[in-house]
């Protein structure tokens, strides 16, 4: 219930805060030899470009995707989300809402296969990644970052290891190449007696796995790449032209 879910994020971002997970020092001087200086700027520069151009560009489709979300059931137009951000910290995560109004009080956090509480729109809209175009606020923010790990729920978080945990010492991404590798997640989970058990114990190691291969080789000309790749897969262009 989201009651439940609300109360096992405060625990988990009370025990980060016991860690010092809370001082974004903490994991991000991990990283700050292999990314530091010049590159942070130009990194978070190139964020910002493409934060405020992708927030004009989208314009009319970000109000027509706000209208929708409302007329599609009674409730918000955006759904703030619980993630854990850079150094542990809890932060909202913008999206367009996708499920009915309530949703998160029937069944786990986690969106399954052909899950009821998505609605029709937030069908499209999550296949699409129209639901994600508020994150550019993310972005503006500080939040997050155009390209890096997938930020998580603190639900989720708690079951990372000292060595997952690194992913931590980033910027979450809106895109990134476990996302891309895991467009079709739900699709992933389907037929599973318990997706959530899946989830913890195969797709999400798997996922940290990719992240922290990212966060070993980053750079920002790999940052614009997985960007191309990033807008490749939405448009309807061929698959093969993916490498």
């Amino acid at each position: 219930s989201l009651n439940h879910e609300s109360s096992t994020c405060r625990s988990v971002e009370n025990r980060m805060k016991s860690q010092q997970w809370e001082n974004p020092d903490v994991i991000t001087d991990l990283h700050n030899c292999s990314f530091r200086g010049s590159r942070n700027v130009l990194k978070r520069m190139l964020d910002l470009l493409c934060a405020v151009f992708g927030l004009i560009l989208l314009a009319p489709l970000f109000t027509l995707c706000a209208l929708l979300a409302r007329l599609q059931s009674p409730g918000p137009a955006i759904y703030r989300a619980k993630r854990v951000g850079r150094g542990g910290r809890i932060f909202e995560m913008y999206k367009f809402r996708t499920m009915i109004m309530d949703g998160e009080l029937v069944g786990k956090s986690l969106t399954t296969y052909e899950d009821v509480r998505i609605t029709k729109l937030g069908h499209f809209l999550r296949w699409t990644k129209c639901d994600e175009i508020p994150q550019f606020l993310n972005v503006i923010k500080g939040d997050m970052s155009i390209v890096g790990p997938r930020p998580e729920s603190p639900v989720y978080v708690q079951y990372y290891t000292d060595d997952q945990k690194q992913v931590l010492g980033v910027r979450p991404g809106i895109t990134g190449p476990a996302q891309l590798a895991n467009r079709d997640e739900e699709e992933k989970l389907k037929g599973q007696a318990d997706p959530e058990h899946y989830y913890i114990t195969e797709l999400m190691p798997r996922k940290l796995e990719i992240d922290l291969r990212y966060i070993e080789t980053r750079s920002v000309l790999g940052d614009l790449v997985w960007l191309v790749k990033s807008v490749v897969v939405i448009l309807p262009i061929r698959k093969e032209t993916i490498v």
